[in-house]
C-alpha cells in the first residue's frame, strides 16, 4: 500500500514542435552535412584552377592537350608543377644543381629589399620542410595571457637560453600560441620547459581545437595525469614575449 506522503512522479510536458520547426531542424541539419563538402569542392577546384591558371601558358603546346581536344583537361597545370618541382629538388641534390642554387642565393641575397623577403621565406619553408625535427612537433598548455588561464601552444623546438641573450645552460622551448580562428596570427614564447604542460594530441586536432573557436576537441583524449608527470607548476616567471610577424 502506498503511502500517501511518498512523492508522485511529475509528468513531463510534452512539446510540440510546429511544422516550420521541424523544416528549420531539418535545414540546419542539411547545412551541416553539405557545406563541409561543398568547402572542400570549392577549395580543390580553386587549387586546381589557380595552378592551371599560371602554370599552363608554360607547358609547351605539343604537350598540352588543350591545343587538339574539344575540352580543356582540368588539373594539368597542377600535375605540371609537381613534376617540375620534384624534377628541381632532384637537380638540387647533385653538385651542379647545388652550384646554381649558390649562384642564385648569392645574387639575391645582394638586392635591396628583395633579399629581406627572400631570406625570410626561405628559412621558413626549408624550417617546414626539410627540418623534419624543427617543425610543430609537440602541442602544449601555457599560463597565458595570465596566470590561472591555459593557452593551446606548439612546440617549435627546444633551445638553450644563450641562444637569446639570456643564461647558457637553461633548457627553454620556443613556444607559438596562435589566435583564434587565424592560427596564421600569433606571438612566439620563449619559457623554462618546465612552465609548459605537455598534451597528448596532435598538432592537427590542436589546430582544429584553435580554428573552430574551441568547439572541435581532439579525437583523442587527453592521458590522465599525463600533465602531473611532464610538467610541474612554479611560481610566477618573466617570460620573454615577441609579436609573430
Amino acid at each position: 500500500m502506498t503511502s500517501s506522503n511518498s512523492p508522485q512522479p511529475v509528468a513531463t510536458p510534452h512539446v510540440r514542435i510546429s511544422f516550420f520547426g521541424k523544416l528549420r531542424a531539418y535545414f540546419f541539419t542539411g547545412l551541416a552535412i553539405t557545406a563541409p563538402i561543398a568547402v572542400t569542392i570549392w577549395a580543390t577546384l580553386w587549387f586546381i584552377t589557380f595552378f592551371d591558371t599560371w602554370v599552363k601558358p608554360f607547358i609547351p603546346s605539343y604537350y598540352n592537350p588543350d591545343t587538339y581536344l574539344p575540352f580543356k583537361v582540368p588539373g594539368l597545370g597542377l600535375v605540371f608543377a609537381l613534376i617540375t618541382i620534384t624534377l628541381i629538388g632532384a637537380l638540387a641534390a647533385n653538385l651542379v644543381g647545388k652550384t646554381l642554387i649558390a649562384i642564385w642565393d648569392n645574387v639575391l641575397n645582394r638586392t635591396p629589399v628583395v633579399r629581406s623577403i627572400y631570406k625570410g621565406s626561405k628559412q621558413i619553408f626549408e624550417t617546414l620542410f626539410l627540418q623534419k625535427g624543427a617543425s610543430f612537433q609537440k602541442v602544449c598548455l601555457v599560463e597565458w595571457p595570465r596566470r590561472g588561464t591555459w593557452s593551446i601552444a606548439f612546440i617549435s623546438r627546444e633551445i638553450d637560453a644563450g641562444m637569446i641573450g639570456l643564461e647558457k645552460g637553461r633548457a627553454m622551448y620556443a613556444i607559438y600560441v596562435s589566435t583564434t580562428p587565424n592560427p596564421t596570427s600569433g606571438y612566439v614564447f620563449f619559457c623554462d620547459v618546465d612552465e609548459v604542460r605537455l598534451l597528448d594530441t596532435t598538432v592537427e586536432d590542436a589546430l582544429k581545437l584553435v580554428i573552430s573557436l574551441g568547439l572541435v576537441f581532439p579525437k583523442k583524449p587527453l592521458a590522465p595525469g599525463l600533465e602531473s608527470k611532464v610538467a610541474v607548476r612554479l611560481p610566477a616567471k618573466k617570460v620573454s614575449r615577441t609579436k609573430a610577424t
